[in-house]
């Protein structure tokens, strides 16, 4: 098994707690997109009590990558530190979940 597919395997079980119904194929897409930030152990991890790092992927992933207004990013990334309760969050699930929330899965087309 690949490193990749071993990061894969991390982020389906993490994103099972959160999505009841995930889009494989997705977080598949998004975590390629993240490219090898994923096997940084802490690029790897979204930190919701960091004000300054929420805004960061806010601005850089929800507004500039998904095209979405900073008002829409910032509300959907807090919904998603709420309901993605793990204490490590993963950056990959993170930002599917985020993609998701704000409608933008047709940028992964």
């Amino acid at each position: 098994m690949s490193k990749f597919d071993e990061k894969m395997e991390a982020y389906k079980k993490s994103l099972a707690e959160a999505d009841k119904n995930p889009d494989n194929d997705l977080l598949h897409k998004v975590a390629k997109g993240l490219g090898p930030s994923i096997y940084n152990n802490d690029a790897n991890k979204v930190a919701c009590s960091d004000k300054a790092e929420v805004e960061r992927l806010v601005q850089n992933y929800a507004v500039k990558k998904l095209g979405a207004s900073q008002e829409e990013g910032e509300k959907a990334a807090a919904e998603v530190c709420k309901e993605y309760n793990v204490r490590a969050k993963h950056r990959a699930v993170f930002y599917y979940l985020l993609c998701k929330k704000l409608g933008k899965e047709s940028h992964y087309a």
